[in-house]
């Protein structure tokens, strides 16, 4: 197709490369994917799980405007007018211009399914769902079903997005109480957490023989929690003998908004032999962190905007290289964790608790290696990449199954 007119290939580098990693792909669906941006850091698991859809795939994001490419520069430009709108109030009014151009795009491709990449994102489209008659099924990954800024402001929209969905994929089962409560339907909703990648994160770590390091992989934002686990690596220091507290080290991997409070604290608690900030790592960097770690951690709250977690990726992502993770009671997270079994969790803002649950994986190396081992068990059996995968091609198969039913029973029924 011409340049103006076909997107790059899902998980395309800058040249518009074709994807190599599909997993088994077959042209038997053809899917549009629609997504907010693919540049930010935190994002990437939403390109890289496309990328791995068996199906005949394309997908455009709001924030590429692309001069030689008509196509996705009107689509930019639409969510970027949508955005200024939702700024002003005009919350309706918003939705038409990214719906418009969604319609023309489904109108070029001729997608069998729309899938479009977070709730927010879905309300700026939703109406080219309604008008084309394509099924559309919405991907909620976290914040879009928690934070005031956007299930607060918009519950009346996403009400009208969940009248419209014909299908919904969630993180976690507080997402999915969630989004049930504003009409989501719930015969075509599946939990199903993104998921760690089984390739990268398979060579499997020996906490047992570790040294007494913890590693927390995630940006510096308020509900991930970080000055709060800077905090209990800080208490579980006193807690262990002096040989033991000079081996203690916490590495934390991100960046964000937070950073430079927790850079502060570190200084302030006299942490800076123990803690490293080691900023963005490549997952190929994080990989290797954790096979030498003795656990990880990871303080996940409730923001004081609302926003809360999902399933966060990074504990699926230790608990597969075979780490014991230490975590609250947040979101998605104790579907992962199992209790004194993969791990230990503790309850938002418990400090005092977080830091004696690290101190006891680093007292006993023994116990850290029978849960990293029993953590890596579970992982494999039900939260990798390959599992997500196949829940959501099982999903977007049957919403395009029972619209092509009905159709045929329109086509004999009126001839």
């Amino acid at each position: 197709m011409a340049p103006g007119g076909a997107p790059l290939a899902i998980g395309a580098g800058p040249a518009g490369s074709p994807v190599t990693d599909r997993v088994n792909p077959s042209p038997t669906l053809r899917v549009l994917v629609l997504a907010p941006t693919r540049r930010a850091a935190s994002e990437t698991f939403v390109r890289a799980n496309l990328r791995r859809l068996p199906f005949d795939t394309v997908a455009y994001f709001g924030d590429e405007r692309p001069l030689w490419a008509p196509l996705r520069l009107s689509y930019g430009l639409a969510i970027f007018c949508s955005k200024v709108l939702t700024h002003l109030g005009a919350l309706r009014l918003a939705t038409l211009p990214p719906s418009l151009v969604a319609w023309g795009l489904i109108r070029h491709h001729r997608p069998d399914v729309l899938m479009v990449e977070f709730g927010f994102h879905a309300v700026r489209v939703m109406e080219a769902a309604a008008w084309s008659g394509v099924p559309l099924v919405v991907h909620f990954r976290g914040s879009d079903a928690s934070a005031h800024r956007r299930i607060g402001v918009l519950q009346e929209r996403y009400r009208r997005l969940m009248a419209l969905v014909a299908g919904v994929i969630v993180k976690s089962q507080p997402m999915r109480s969630a989004l049930l409560a504003l009409g989501a339907p719930g015969e075509h909703l599946i939990v199903s957490p993104s998921g760690a990648d089984e390739q990268l994160f398979g060579n499997g770590a020996c906490p047992a023989s570790a040294p007494p390091a913890f590693v927390a992989v995630g940006r510096f934002v308020a509900k991930k929690g970080p000055l709060l686990t800077i905090e209990a690596f800080g208490r579980m220091l006193h807690d262990l003998p002096d040989p033991l507290r000079g081996q203690a080290q916490l590495v934390m991997v991100g960046e964000g908004p937070l950073l430079g409070e927790a850079t502060e604290l570190v200084a302030a608690l006299d942490l800076a032999r123990a803690v490293t900030l080691a900023g963005v790592c490549s997952h190929q960097e994080v990989a290797q962190l954790l096979v030498g770690a003795r656990g990880f951690v990871q303080h996940s709250l409730v923001a004081p905007d609302g926003d809360s977690e999902g399933s966060p990726v990074s504990v699926m992502e230790a608990q597969l290289s075979g780490l014991p993770v230490v975590a609250t009671r947040h979101g998605g997270i104790p579907e992962v964790v199992v209790e004194g079994a993969t791990g230990f969790l503790v309850e938002e803002g418990d400090v005092e608790g977080m830091a004696k649950a690290m101190a006891r994986l680093a007292l006993d190396p023994v116990l850290a290696g029978r849960l990293g081992a029993a953590a890596r068990t579970r992982a494999l059996g039900q939260f990798t990449v390959q599992h997500h995968l196949e829940q959501v091609v099982g999903l977007l198969e049957q919403v395009v199954k029972e619209r092509r039913h009905r159709e045929r029973w329109h086509q004999k029924s009126w001839p």
